[in-house]
């Protein structure tokens, strides 16, 4: 029996029989995925809310985009889903076809919300502003 195996089976019986839910799942350590799918979902939306939210901060702290910025996203955005997968739910990666398939799952998705995020509050931001210097 593999390690996979033996974790599903002693969460099975632990949690009573009942299933969880996958976002309690998503939040909670070394939880063990039945569907190779439903983990990748939550790689994929967590990837989806971290754009957002740096898309936002990008917006209040520099207000500019450059090619630093979009460094800066790629590395932020990979390495905090790194240490999802590996340290936090701590799941083999090759189950999933290895680290790089995990890293860049819904990567170029969450790098365009990224930018139309950032481009819709920086505009939203000149025009709120300029609105109030002219009136």
């Amino acid at each position: 029996m593999t390690s996979s195996s033996k974790r599903k089976e002693e969460s099975h019986l632990l949690n009573g029989g009942v299933k969880q839910s996958t976002w309690s799942k998503a939040l909670s350590s070394n939880a063990v995925w039945e569907e190779k799918d439903e983990f990748l979902d939550v790689i994929y939306w967590l990837r989806q809310i971290i754009a957002v939210i740096l898309g936002v901060i990008w917006v209040f702290c520099t207000l500019t985009f450059s090619c630093v910025c979009s460094a800066r996203f790629c590395i932020i955005n990979a390495g905090v889903l790194y240490v999802y997968f590996s340290s936090f739910q701590q799941i083999d990666e090759e189950e999933y076809g290895g680290t790089w398939e995990l890293t860049k799952e819904g990567f170029m998705t969450s790098f365009a919300l990224f930018l139309v995020g950032m481009l819709i509050f920086v505009e939203t931001y000149h025009f709120c502003y300029k609105y109030r210097k002219l009136t």
